[in-house]
């Protein structure tokens, strides 16, 4: 069979199943005790391991078997959880993402692996006393937890005529070879029929890892006489004892409708499904169907192209003045309106999927740094358009690991200034009208205004003179520039200008923003304000000579129209008096070279945009509208034209570019 089909699936849902397993070893790390987590971790472990095995990946499976293998020590009780198992635990689940890694991105999937596996052996090993003794009353239970792949197959074979079994077997007290005499009766048993399951699991019938009794869950068309009769055959065997296998049908509901896994293979996932809605346990399940990104994408580039279109029959339509015409499509405008946004919503997702990384980080930099570290998640359902979440992951891992390396004081100091050891980190996101905005906030140090304003002075980002006009927003700001970046700043300033500058440029190239608040000795709060998405987006259409250009609704504060003598000259830069502030006066004529028809006017048609608390006044010559287009990327060739994000094409077919006022202003 080529499993090739399956690839893609399989590296997803291996995926999920690893974020399960590390989201699920965080809450065991709260709560030791609580044997319901770790069946929870025991399953996605059980699914892998099976998932990898199907596929061939020989390093995944056996990693994942004997992580496996420790989980069940614990669910069983043989072994406590502790701090030192679960860091191996943690390894080994980082030693498999980064497997996974190497197969999604073309690779083997091979990693040498022996080294943790040791390690994992050794931890199963360390209460031999739990290995070594099972008493019949927790081989029944444990022989009576299937996982949905048993329960399936064991269910169809019922359904097909089979009968299912589960065999005790006796050794007796003076077998000197367990594991041969194992062997022996394995062998007979996949002559009569098939073993689905055996208790212990068969890496520990092969090591003598059990006392005299083992059992198996068998499928067979064989009657229990026979069975019993065959196995009998193989010396120092005192017993066998063939039973009805019966499976607890409260365990299958309760565990169906909490664990609906997924299979690499198709067939299997409709055969889980049709187990599940025959016990009736997932009649509320929801609908959904995964789907490439790649398709999402071509169906957007679609649309599109429909929107240029639409454009295009709405500037017909009013140059033809015709009745039907109008009607036709002012209704294909309503239902492409409509179209737009479950398209848009189809291309949501929630910040869920970045922020879900970060509690297994912070984690292990608490760790390292020996700090106390509370991370609260906020809103993490709150949806961003997919374009911005492949983007906004590294910026928020560097912000993060400054608030806790630099930001959040050791226990030692914070008991000193009357905190709590512990400190708290908080990483919301919430809507607010067409933005997203993501905060991180500590109860840190804060940032030192005077540091900040010395590094600033030293390294001639501000001279002296103006350092004493300096807000403390504007002094917060200036961390962000590149001369921040430097060993020295680590330990002058906490730290909080490394790699800043390129947060910053990273944000407001996806058309967002970044700003600061600080109390010194109290914390700091970074707010990220982001769009909900970058492919479709409200423009003003403005007029130099003959050309159109779009400026982003999201950077305009308003339009005006000014007379010419109320511009003024400082600092051999034209501004003009707005509303008691002073704004530079930005010729796009000049900027974009484009003639201007109108010298002669005695009237200024501007535009003040905005980025930040910093505005400017774009001078046009006229005034088009508003318009929603479609952003289209001006390729390799021109992606470093100044002060130009893109172009979109106009109902007409021309091409309009559309302004980066970020670049004008900056």
């Amino acid at each position: 069979m080529d499993m090739n089909q399956y690839l893609e699936v399989f590296i997803e849902e291996s995926k999920e199943h690893l974020q399960s397993c590390n989201e699920k070893l965080l809450e065991l790390e709260k709560n030791p005790a609580d044997l319901f987590i770790v069946n929870e971790i025991f399953r996605s472990a059980h699914t892998l391991k099976g998932m990898s095995a199907t596929m061939g990946y020989a390093d995944l499976a056996n990693l994942t078997h004997q992580m496996e293998n420790v989980l069940d020590s614990i669910r069983q009780e043989k072994l406590k959880v502790t701090d030192a198992l679960l860091d191996v635990v943690f390894q080994s689940v980082d030693d498999l993402e980064v497997m996974v890694l190497s197969i999604a991105e073309g690779g083997s999937g091979k990693k040498d692996v022996d080294n943790i596996i040791e390690q994992l052996k050794k931890i199963e090993a360390g209460e031999p006393s739990g290995m070594e003794h099972k008493s019949e009353g927790s081989s029944r239970t444990a022989m009576h937890e299937f996982d949905d792949f048993e329960r399936t197959v064991l269910q169809q074979s019922r359904e097909q005529g089979f009968h299912t079994y589960e065999l005790t077997i006796q050794l007796r007290e003076d077998c000197l070879l367990k594991a041969a005499r194992v062997f022996m009766v394995f062998e007979i048993a996949e002559k009569l029929g098939e073993v689905i399951k055996s208790v212990p699991s068969v890496d520990l019938l092969e090591e003598e890892k059990f006392d005299h009794q083992f059992q198996l869950a068998f499928v067979t068309k064989e009657s229990a006489n026979e069975i019993e009769r065959q196995i009998m055959k193989v010396s120092e065997i005192l017993s066998v004892d063939v039973s009805p296998l019966s499976i607890d049908e409260r365990l299958i509901e309760k565990e169906t409708v909490q664990h609906n896994e997924s299979a690499a293979d198709t067939e299997l996932i409709a055969a889980k499904d049709e187990a599940a809605v025959s016990k009736g346990a997932v009649q509320a399940s929801s609908k959904t169907i995964r789907v490439n990104i790649d398709r999402l994408d071509s169906l957007m580039n679609l649309f599109e192209e429909l929107v240029i279109d639409r454009g295009r029959l709405e500037q017909i339509s009013k140059q033809l003045k015709n009745n039907e015409l109008n009607e036709t499509v002012e209704h294909m405008s309503r239902i492409s309106g409509d179209l737009q946004t479950i398209i848009l919503n189809m291309r949501m997702v929630p910040v869920e999927t970045v922020f879900n990384r970060f509690p297994r980080m912070i984690r292990q930099l608490a760790k390292d740094l020996n700090k106390r570290i509370n991370l609260e998640i906020i809103g993490a359902e709150t949806e961003l358009d997919r374009t911005v979440i492949d983007e906004i992951g590294d910026p928020l891992v560097h912000l993060l690991r400054n608030a806790i390396d630099h930001g959040v004081e050791s226990p030692e100091t914070r008991l000193k200034h009357g905190k709590r050891e512990e400190g708290n980190v908080v990483l919301r996101a919430y809507h607010s009208g067409n933005y997203v905005f993501i905060e991180i906030e500590d109860d840190g140090n804060g940032i030192s205004r005077e540091r900040v304003l010395k590094k600033a002075i030293d390294r001639g980002i501000v001279s002296e003179k103006m350092a004493g006009a300096l807000s403390d927003k504007q002094v917060y700001e200036l961390i962000f520039s590149s001369g921040f970046s430097t060993a020295e700043t680590i330990s002058d300033i906490s730290g909080r200008g490394v790699g800043l500058d390129v947060v910053k440029n990273t944000i407001e190239a996806l058309g967002g923003s970044i700003s600061i608040e600080s109390a010194e000795g109290a914390g700091s709060l970074f707010s990220i304000q982001l769009p909900l998405t970058l492919s479709i987006i409200s423009v003003m259409l403005v007029k130099l000579a003959n050309e159109t250009f779009a400026i982003p609704i999201s950077s305009i504060i308003e339009t005006a129209v000014i007379s010419k003598d109320e511009v003024m000259s400082a600092h051999n830069q034209k501004v003009i008096d707005f509303r008691g502030r002073i704004v530079p006066l930005i010729s796009l004529s000049e900027i974009f070279e484009v003639p201007d028809e109108k010298e002669g006017d005695s009237h200024l048609a501007i535009v003040i945009v905005k980025k930040g608390d910093k505005t400017a006044a774009l001078v046009v010559n006229s005034f088009i509208g508003q318009q929603e287009i479609v952003l289209k990327s001006l390729g390799h060739y021109l992606n470093s034209v100044f002060a130009v994000s893109g172009a979109t094409i106009l109902g007409d077919g021309q091409v309009a570019l559309i302004i980066d006022c970020n670049a004008l202003i900056k």
